[in-house]
């Protein structure tokens, strides 16, 4: 049976490139996206969700907007330098939207779906948890009535994108994702330590985007991605010129939906998790795995024997995780 799913989202190339997964392959169905602050401000990421959407034809899917800054952190503002103004490197190739959003705020979508088809819906979380924490706090019986939460956030064992031992999604509203962690939804993280592994060839995308009769969501992709390379190239100083493109893009939250899809190519651990919400470690995800190598319980204050477990990828099939993305993609228009 396909997948019910909704996107909590805050597009971005990466969540973009999800939303296009996600409606193309058929072991989903798509219920809604709810979006957040994130990658770029909330009007924004709305803009972006009512865009693609109208762009893939789904003008029946409801936008819900979500939460505009982090739970308890201070004020957040966007960086547009990497992303561009509108996180999809400034693109101008589309008409004006005619389309508006769903009356409902982000929380209150997710918990009337989630009511209205208990135990069935799966919620790809792409960006901060600040709208399941919301969500959380409307019905505190969410974690029964959700199938499942998959968060594309955190690293284990790898660096950091925003500090040593954060990851942007996390980091962007600890408080949120130290609360969704321990709430006991059936809950699988997969984090930069194994999106890192398996990036998306830009070679692919140029050649997808530069097919005959390819789409403009096609252009949008390869445009966003070709810009987001640039910048990091240019930020790195791994390469002399702006010409000169990384191979590669991380994806973590395509390679979410493939973990939902074909769960055999992707290795677990579990346990129970927190994020570090201030100080030098704002953001970083910590996994307690004593209980898979039978020692004692940490006696350090926040590590009971009573929190909810959850489980994080550390290892997935590349090879066959890149083939699966791309079978997919290929045949969209």
């Amino acid at each position: 049976m396909p997948h019910k799913l909704i996107l909590d989202i805050d597009p971005g190339l990466d969540d973009a490139l999800a939303l296009v997964f996600a409606h193309a392959h058929r072991g989903f169905e798509l219920q809604a996206i709810t979006t957040s602050f994130g990658r770029v401000a909330l009007p924004q990421a709305t803009r972006n969700a009512l865009r693609l959407s109208v762009l893939l034809g789904r003008e029946d899917l409801p936008v819900c907007e979500g939460v505009v800054t982090p739970t308890r952190k201070g004020e957040w503002l966007p960086d547009p330098g990497l992303h561009g103004q509108d996180g999809l490197g400034d693109w101008t190739g589309d008409a004006p939207l005619r389309r508006g959003t769903d009356p409902r705020s982000a929380a209150r979508g997710i918990v009337q779906m989630a009511m209205a088809h208990p135990g069935e819906i799966s919620l790809l979380c792409g960006g901060p948890l600040s709208n399941l924490a919301q969500a959380l706090r409307l019905e505190p019986r969410l974690p029964q009535l959700l199938k499942q939460v998959v968060v594309a956030g955190g690293c284990l064992d790898a660096p950091g994108d925003v500090s040593p031992g954060a990851e942007f999604n996390l980091w962007s509203d600890p408080h949120a994702a130290d609360v969704v962690l321990g709430a006991g939804f059936a809950l699988t993280l997969l984090g930069l330590n194994v999106s890192r592994a398996a990036p998306l060839p830009l070679a692919w995308l140029e050649h997808w985007a530069a097919q005959d009769g390819a789409s403009q969501l096609r252009q949008l992709l390869w445009h966003a991605a070709r810009h987001q390379s640039r910048v990091q190239a240019e930020e790195s100083g791994l390469v002399a010129s702006a010409s000169a493109l990384p191979p590669a893009i991380a994806t973590p939250g395509v390679l979410a939906l493939v973990w939902m899809v074909q769960p055999e190519l992707f290795r677990l651990v579990s346990g129970p998790a927190r994020v570090a919400y201030d100080g030098l470690a704002e953001g970083q995800l910590l996994l307690d795995r004593h209980a898979d190598l039978g020692l004692p319980p940490y006696p350090h204050p926040g590590w009971s024997t009573d929190q909810h477990a959850v489980q994080a990828v550390v290892h997935l099939d590349a090879p066959a995780c890149l083939d699966l993305v791309q079978q997919t993609l290929a045949p969209l228009r």
